[in-house]
């Protein structure tokens, strides 16, 4: 086997294992969902950086 099958087996491997344990501990923070407004910073009001040049 080539050293490149091996290196995509090992990553297919590993992100096989990780979605599993993903499965199992479940959502990171369940019921979070996206705030009104469309994103940006609290508190920035999306004109740019101010007098920052």
């Amino acid at each position: 086997m080539s050293v490149l099958a091996g290196f995509v087996l090992l990553l297919v491997v590993v992100f096989v294992v990780a979605y599993g344990v993903g499965r199992q501990v479940g959502p990171v923070a369940p019921g979070l969902r996206p705030g009104s407004g469309g994103g940006g910073s609290p508190g920035m009001d999306g004109h740019g950086m101010g007098g920052m040049r």
